[in-house]
């Protein structure tokens, strides 16, 4: 994209509707930041990101899905755990999910996230810690991933809408907000197309439309095939830069930490199966059935998902607004504190009510870069 970086951990925003998430988000930041029509700047502070929260303390009531304070280790790198909610292990459809659920408010929807290939629901902490403490978020670990239990048959993306129905059923959750990164951004879509009535908002950060999609760097896409980044200490900074772009290209022992943010091994089968699962996919018959508003984010430095695939993404979600943002694939985690408000201020937004329909009107795009 056009334009040179901006200073280490300096976020650069595009969104050209002043109505959307970046213009509602100026009350989070202050008024710095994020304008309709071109690209602003808000340079904060550089600061590492928490990976964990300070357990409750004795006595305390164990659901309270209130968020501790961060912590770190001695040589001042973050630490790693699923704090802040409550653990348990969920069984849908007979695969048995490990669920992590931090508590909010009744009246605010719940925030379902979906997870990128091979990581397990740790990775997500900088963005749960970063959202507001009073919305309950629901992560969980796919087959063979994490802390779930391994696949006995290899399943595809096309069948998993149930998968998650059922989860949020044994929640007790009729609808929910849902955010998708990478792969969990299919999971997404496919969810919203297929089980409408069960997704009120959609996000879909650093994602694609699938099999038909403009491809990331061939070295990159290489990178994918395999776990190896999840499991040895000195493959992933080595290689972190090429793979992720954005704050990780300056920073890769932060890469190291976020890839190794996991309470158990990724499985080598639960780890193919998942990629198998996008196998012939593709969400570009379905985008134009999602109704839901949503939120689109995508970097202008991701060697695996080129933000053009974000485009086609808002040209053909009727309902949709894009942003895209100065960083790489993981940002919305390495940089939280940053891309958390726009998150936010769009969850919060009150949905239109001049436009019924939700279609585009003639000869615009809403919510575009300019």
């Amino acid at each position: 994209m056009a334009g040179s970086r901006g200073g280490r951990g300096e976020p650069v925003f595009s969104s050209c509707r002043g109505a959307g998430p970046a213009a509602a988000a100026r009350g989070w930041w202050s008024g710095q930041g994020l304008g309709g029509g071109g690209w602003r700047r808000w340079v904060p502070d550089r600061e590492y990101v928490s990976m964990t929260t300070d357990p409750a303390p004795a006595g305390g009531a164990p659901d309270s899905g209130r968020a501790g304070r961060p912590r770190g280790r001695a040589d001042g790198r973050p630490r790693h755990s699923a704090g802040g909610g409550q653990m348990r292990t969920v069984t849908v459809g007979g695969r048995s999910l490990r669920v992590a659920v931090r508590g909010g408010i009744s009246r605010w929807s719940p925030l379902l996230l979906c997870n990128g290939i091979g990581a397990s629901l740790e990775l997500l902490q900088p963005l749960v810690d970063a959202l507001d403490p009073r919305r309950e978020i629901i992560r969980f670990d796919m087959p063979g991933i994490g802390g779930s239990a391994a696949p006995v048959v290899p399943y595809h993306l096309w069948t998993l809408a149930p998968l998650l129905s059922g989860l949020l059923d044994q929640l007790g959750h009729q609808q929910a907000d849902v955010l998708g990164m990478s792969w969990g951004g299919g999971l997404a879509q496919q969810f919203a197309a297929r089980r409408p009535s069960r997704v009120r908002r959609l996000v879909l950060a650093a994602t694609s439309p699938g099999a038909l999609m403009v491809p990331g760097h061939p070295r990159a896409l290489l990178r994918m095939l395999t776990p190896r980044r999840h499991r040895g200490h000195g493959y992933a900074p080595g290689i972190a830069g090429e793979l992720y772009g954005g704050s990780v290209r300056d920073d890769h022992l932060l890469a190291r930490e976020l890839l190794h943010a996991t309470t158990r091994p990724v499985t080598t089968r639960g780890y193919h199966y998942q990629l198998l699962a996008t196998a012939g996919w593709t969400s570009l018959p379905l985008l134009p059935l999602i109704r839901q508003p949503t939120l689109i984010l995508a970097g202008d430095d991701d060697p695996i998902i080129p933000q053009l695939n974000a485009r086609i993404l808002h040209r053909l979600i009727p309902r949709s607004e894009l942003t895209i943002y100065h960083g790489g694939h993981l940002d919305l985690v390495t940089q939280a504190t940053h891309l958390a408000p726009l998150v936010e201020a769009f969850l919060r937004a009150q949905p239109p009510s001049a436009d019924t329909t939700g279609a585009h009107p003639p000869g615009s795009q809403p919510g575009t870069t300019t």
